[in-house]
């Protein structure tokens, strides 16, 4: 096989700030293929306002960033960038291998090597998206691993879903987990600005982080809130959307519109100031490709209660408390048992280690 000189990187879905998971892969393993393999050339195909934000981000010391004709929200643009521009550029500039970050990609073959990263099939399980759009993405998804010489999930928990569901042969997927974002050191101002700003101050925090979505299943968390001390609050930190409106309503219903704190874009330092304050975080989510977020929270010694569900048993290594996402009681007590737990800190961040972007970018 030849050596791979030049890595195209399909990055199409990217909304600066509001993409998620598949930023968060974006952000982190691509300026670590970068420096795994220096002498490779590597293009970044993204949206107009990803290009502009990448290009701010310096990533044209390293890489070229190709604005493709499309931006997150417009549908009939986006798909035709990945059906018809994404082959086209190829063709016309031929990489050794075309990388699709984020599930989809041209669902067909195209005049390099592809693989993808299929994070997880959770949208064929669950309601996460309308049916216009779920149709489009098991099209785009699947067709896209049908017609890839290799695919890539974090998780074995994800590998399982993705055979049972996709109709995948398991011998065609290789299995890297995802690395953790480093811990940016923040001013001690910036911590106290952030804890009087949302009235934290004296408080027991509970952060979720994560875009307020059906799936994400915060509405869980924010029943438990009932059955914590009202000491405790639970912070929401993530992009909001029509969810956020639900969790809003349930909050009132309980009368605990005063101890959720509803959150969503926040800067990088803001976020690492309330990973500082808070004393527990909590994932309820009902599926994930890997969820980072676990990760994060125990690599900066925060003890974690999170869903019972496959792929966070996985990645939490089994030290996380854990509860059924449609039991608030018991969501309340796998909370509340974190918030005391003594160990949770020095277990986490030993287990955190071997998630990082350098061991991923390698494996890839």
């Amino acid at each position: 096989m030849p050596p791979v000189d030049h890595v195209a990187l399909n990055a199409c879905f990217l909304d600066p700030g509001v993409s998620g998971g598949p930023e968060s892969y974006l952000v982190g393993l691509a300026p670590a293929l970068a420096a795994a393999r220096p002498a490779a050339r590597m293009s970044v195909l993204t949206t107009r306002r990803g290009a502009a934000s990448l290009t701010a981000a310096g990533w044209t010391d390293w890489a070229t960033v190709v604005a493709m004709p499309c931006d997150e929200g417009e549908r009939v643009r986006r798909i035709s960038a990945e059906v018809l521009g994404i082959p086209a550029w190829v063709k016309r500039h031929r990489p050794t291998v075309l990388h699709n970050l984020a599930s989809i990609g041209p669902p067909r073959r195209v005049a390099a090597a592809q693989v993808v990263t299929l994070h997880d099939l959770t949208f064929l399980r669950l309601a996460t998206f309308g049916q216009a759009t779920t149709a489009a993405m098991r099209w785009l998804s699947l067709g896209t691993a049908r017609h890839s010489d290799r695919i890539i999930t974090a998780t074995e928990a994800s590998l399982d879903e993705i055979v049972e569901l996709g109709g995948v042969d398991r011998a065609d997927v290789d299995v890297v987990p995802h690395g953790r974002r480093p811990i940016e050191p923040v001013s001690a101002e910036t911590v106290e600005r952030v804890r009087a700003e949302h009235e934290l101050v004296g408080r027991r925090v509970v952060l979720n982080v994560a875009a307020k979505r059906p799936h994400k299943n915060q509405a869980v968390i924010v029943r438990a809130m009932a059955q914590l001390t009202a000491d405790a609050v639970l912070v929401l930190a993530g992009h909001a959307e029509p969810y956020a409106d639900e969790l809003r309503s349930i909050a009132a219903e309980l009368g605990v519109e005063g101890r959720v704190r509803f959150l969503d874009y926040v800067t990088d330092a803001e976020l690492e100031a309330l990973w500082t304050i808070a004393d527990a975080a909590a994932f309820p989510t009902r599926g994930e490709g890997f969820g980072l977020p676990v990760i994060e929270a125990m690599d900066r010694g925060l003890p974690v209660a999170c869903s019972r569900i496959p792929v966070l048993l996985e990645v939490s290594g089994g030290l996380a408390h854990t509860f059924d996402p449609d039991d608030p009681a018991e969501a309340a007590a796998a909370i509340d048992a974190a918030l005391v737990d003594p160990t949770a800190g020095e277990a986490g961040r030993a287990h955190a280690q071997q998630f990082t972007w350098a061991n991923a970018a390698e494996q890839t």
